[in-house]
């Protein structure tokens, strides 16, 4: 029995021994290879390989730069292939000498799909032992990023990492890694500086010269006043308050150890930099102040030359042309993926900026709009009638851009409004809940419910919030609390959230408004922050049928009321209150709304409501068209398509 134990252990010493000895020849004859590779690197071919740049992308921001830099290294005779990581395989990388990354950061900080394998590869090899730190000696690499300072601590997080695990595993960085804010306006300019500098240094330019500019910005750097980015009002430790502060500065700043250069104005940071403000004006926006705006709406023209009204005139009353569209605050929250100021305008968690004057804010809207109006004199169909009623506005629709419940005095401009007797219709992206609570009455409220469940929401609105989720509901739950008018506004994209009925039928329970508004998504053309396509517009037919099956679920609770076909719209109506004797009362008294203000007793939306007109009942032939405007059609001259010859 002792002899056949002895004659086991020998065997297993042995074989232990001898996996050891040939372990260790395979690891020294593959350190010797990569030495080798690393010292003599033109002796693995006598012909060099073409570089690669892998572009890893989400929305598409970072696959477009990655095609402009191919094209750029292409008209200078540098030969690259553009190469989605997807169809990489990374086994081939330590077979690379030239590489460069065009990464964007996404969810938490994490690759987006098409990179998450290759960049988990990275990692993994760079934290296994077995690997050593010679695996990509003989790679020259450069990264640029792609993100959002809005997101804190995870702003272009993915191409620091890749920065470090190709460092980690022996890469030549031969340009430091370059950063872009999809949100501060100037990406485009960044990005080309970053490859004038990859171009310099491909054509033989030294890294001592790059480095030198660079140790140049960091003397000058030393002088200037930094501030690092934290919130306070944060628990969690996120870079929650000071957000896009490329924006707050009005120029993209120098980093250096997590710390933000800031343009500040009588020690307050101005929200509207040089940079916003060219790009806003630019897309017909006037500045009010240092935080707010106003914009001539197109169905305030239209009704101002008898061509129709927007869909509040047709559900709610509203004159469309004594309507002014404005904001108090042009931050927002969340960077939804239909934004149709395409993330111009800054992005926030908190108030952190300089804050003009209720009054400064209304007055200068009013002044600036009613230039607006005065523009128009003299246009086919404008009366003069017509133009002294628009400059004399009745309306205000706080929802021009950005979320106007940030603004810390939003109940005092509110009260200038009223004051005046214009009516307040406020939209808010609930993600405030505690400011819907504190809000004073006001016309009408509004929270956007752009998707019915946590995931989809996400990828739709995309929030700055980390409980963006809680918050949505509690907003929900506090538009319950309030007397006056409340909506539910659902903009439906195709292929996003139109397969959620049942999940946004159980969110009407929540919130119990009194309307709610679906509509179908505008699209405003492409952008780099946008994967929208009119692929993503639904039909007014398919916005129909989306209602008509909510009101359905609802079983009588809300039916629906209203439509307006030009804009893609449909209203239901919570039946209970506003639908009497069979006739629906969507509409405003805003003379009744402004005397019940204006006494400071207690009042509901029932006390202002009036009687909807015929012609805007949904199922009425007018679509809600209002027949005393006149219906006018663009004429649209297509080019017939060519027709084949026969030969």
């Amino acid at each position: 029995m002792s002899a056949t134990s002895s004659l086991r252990a020998r065997l297993a010493f042995v074989a232990l021994l001898s996996a050891t000895t040939f372990y260790c020849i395979h690891k020294y004859r593959r350190l010797k290879r990569l030495k080798n590779l690393s010292l003599n690197p033109s002796s693995t071919t006598s012909k060099p390989s073409r570089g690669k740049i892998f572009f890893i992308s989400e929305t598409g921001t970072a696959k477009a730069l990655a095609q402009r830099l191919h094209e750029l290294c292409a008209a200078n005779d540098i030969a690259f292939d553009l190469i989605d990581p997807r169809s990489y395989e990374p086994e081939e990388l330590p077979k690379e000498t030239l590489v460069i990354f065009i990464a964007s950061t996404w969810d938490g900080g994490k690759p987006p799909k098409n990179g998450e394998f290759l960049v988990n590869w990275l990692g993994e090899s760079a934290e296994d032992f077995r690997v050593g730190s010679l695996l990509l000696s003989d790679c020259k690499f450069g990264v640029f990023g792609v993100g959002s300072r809005a997101y804190g601590e995870s702003y272009n997080a993915v191409a620091k990492e890749l920065s470090s695990r190709m460092t980690g595993l022996g890469g030549l960085e031969m340009i430091p890694v370059g950063e872009g804010d999809v949100d501060d306006g100037e990406l485009d300019k960044s990005f080309q500086e970053w490859c004038d500098g990859v171009i310099r240094v491909l054509k033989g330019g030294s890294a001592q010269e790059t480095n030198g500019v660079s140790q140049q910005i960091d003397a000058v750097e030393n002088d200037l006043e930094y501030y690092e980015s934290t919130d306070e009002e944060e628990d969690d430790g996120d870079d929650g308050g000071l957000v896009d502060l490329e924006d707050i500065a009005g120029k993209a700043p120098s980093k250096r150890n997590g710390l933000v250069k800031v343009a500040k104005v009588d020690g307050k940071k101005e929200m509207v930099t040089p940079v916003i403000r060219a790009s806003l004006t630019k897309q017909g926006y006037k500045i009010i102040g240092s935080h707010s705006g106003v914009k001539i709406c197109r169905w305030t023209k239209s009704q101002l030359r008898g061509r129709g009204g927007c869909y509040k005139h047709s559900f709610y009353g509203i004159e469309s042309h004594r309507c002014m569209e404005t904001t108090p605050s042009l931050a927002c929250a969340n960077k939804c993926v239909f934004c149709w100021r395409h993330h111009t305008n800054p992005v926030g968690k908190s108030w952190q900026w300089k804050m003009d004057e209720p009054s400064v804010i209304v007055k200068g809207a009013l002044d600036l709009h009613t230039k607006m109006i005065k523009q128009m004199k003299g246009v086919p169909g404008v009366t003069p009638e017509k133009l002294q009623e628009g400059l004399n506005p009745r309306h205000c629709a706080l929802s021009l851009v950005g979320e106007p419940i940030m603004y810390p005095e939003i109940n005092a401009l509110v009260d200038e409004l009223h004051g005046r007797r214009i009516s307040t219709f406020l939209v808010t992206n609930a993600q405030f809940p505690e400011k819907i609570l504190m809000m004073k009455p006001i016309t009408q409220l509004y929270v956007s419910v752009d998707a019915a469940t946590k995931e989809s929401l996400k990828a739709i609105d995309r929030p700055l919030f980390a409980d963006f989720w809680e918050r949505f509901i509690d907003s929900l739950k506090a538009l319950q609390e309030k007397q006056q008018r409340t909506v539910y506004r659902l903009t439906l994209v195709k292929g996003w959230n139109t397969e959620e009925l049942d999940a946004y039928f159980n969110l009407f329970s929540i919130g119990k408004p009194d309307f709610i508004e679906i509509k179908g998504v505008t699209y405003c053309g492409s952008s780099a922050t946008s994967k929208l396509t009119m692929e993503n517009v639904p039909w007014h037919a398919d916005v129909k049928a989306f209602s008509e099956a909510l009101s359905v679920k609802s079983k009588g609770e809300y039916e629906v009321a209203c439509e307006h076909a030009h804009s893609c719209c449909v209203l239901l109506g919570r039946t209970e209150k506003f639908k009497l004797n069979g006739k629906w009362f969507t509409w405003i008294d805003y003379e009744k709304f402004h005397d019940l203000v204006a006494s400071g007793e207690p009042f509901t939306s029932t006390d202002y409501m009036a009687e909807t007109p015929s012609w805007a009942v949904y199922g009425a032939e007018e679509g809600g068209f209002d027949p005393e405007q006149l219906r006018y059609k663009k004429e649209r001259h297509h080019h017939p398509k060519p027709q084949a010859v026969l030969a």
